[in-house]
């Protein structure tokens, strides 16, 4: 038994075809089924049910299978602890992330950790919650940045800071009449959301208490995967919505006068990372949550934020 028939094993289970698998591993066909036949026959059990297409592991096999990713990322830890040993930051990293979080943190701090980190390879993709989770439960992705807790224990989870939410309406609205609003204030008939599938949704919906009342029906209905498109469609006189704090630093003096504070307790959302509850390139995620931590303003890095209401 050696780690590269633990890696294959992992990739058929992946896969679920031996052909796609050797493609993976950069092996022949008859080199990865070779070696997957031979762990077969030192454990004296069957691994994988060929008879089935796709593949699937049997029953045994998939007890075998997840003590072998254990093994294979114990492994690479072992070469991970030698860098980290020789004060070498490097490799592959390979990060989901929120489109409501995205555009609004990732300037705050690529480029100041891209040139602190040459021969870091930092991938980063916008995916969706779920997408997240499932990647980091695959092992295709090496973190996520996302609104936190997720309550998972597979995962792991890095709380970094506490973004606001705050009202944003057009200038017709009695709304802006408010110095200060509460969720009560919000009118369920004006308010612009994002559609399904978006944390940020959720989070609205359960602060504006309308989780039972957006089945009703609405005068003004509006949805959309973006939240600049919301902004646009308020600031063209329609309606209302709700931004995370990040999000006013690309607004213009004139468009500020249009945002409204919750009173207290304020609303917030956790933004943690999130990496597999095993996973191995600990030294290049401690820099990642470095440079972010430095990166955001100074009132949403605090632990001890007093009268907010995390959402």
């Amino acid at each position: 038994m050696n780690i590269q028939q633990l890696e294959y094993i992992i990739a058929v289970n992946d896969c679920r075809h031996f052909v796609k698998a050797s493609e993976k591993c950069f092996v022949t066909q008859a080199t990865l089924s070779m070696m997957i036949k031979k762990l077969e026959e030192e454990l004296g059990i069957k691994i994988f049910d060929r008879s089935r297409q796709p593949v699937v592991a049997t029953e045994m096999g998939r007890k075998i299978i997840a003590q072998a990713k254990i093994i294979v990322r114990e492994s690479y830890r072992l070469k991970e602890m030698v860098q980290e040993e020789q004060d070498e930051l490097s490799g592959e990293l390979n990060m989901g992330i929120i489109p409501t979080l995205a555009p609004y943190l990732l300037p705050l701090f690529i480029n100041n950790f891209l040139k602190k980190y040459p021969r870091v390879n930092l991938r980063v993709s916008e995916m969706t919650t779920e997408t997240i989770i499932d990647k980091l439960q695959k092992h295709t992705l090496d973190a996520g940045l996302l609104s936190t807790p997720l309550r998972n224990p597979s995962l792991r989870e890095q709380p970094l800071f506490y973004e606001e939410f705050v009202v944003y309406a057009s200038s017709n609205e009695k709304i802006l009449k408010k110095k200060y609003v509460l969720a009560g204030d919000i009118d369920i008939n004006r308010l612009c959301l994002l559609e399904e599938g978006h944390c940020l949704r959720s989070q609205v919906l359960n602060l504006c208490e309308l989780r039972d009342k957006e089945k009703e029906l609405r005068q003004w209905d509006f949805v959309t995967g973006s939240i600049e498109t919301l902004r646009k469609i308020v600031d063209t006189n329609q309606g209302i919505t709700i931004l995370p704090m990040l999000s006013l630093n690309d607004l213009t003096a004139k468009q500020k006068k249009h945002v409204r504070y919750f009173k207290k307790p304020v609303p917030v959302r956790e933004i943690g990372l999130v990496t597999y509850r095993y996973f191995i390139k600990e030294k290049l995620i401690e820099s990642v949550i470095h440079e972010i931590v430095n990166a955001i303003p100074a009132p949403m890095k605090s632990n001890s934020m007093k009268e907010i209401v995390n959402f």
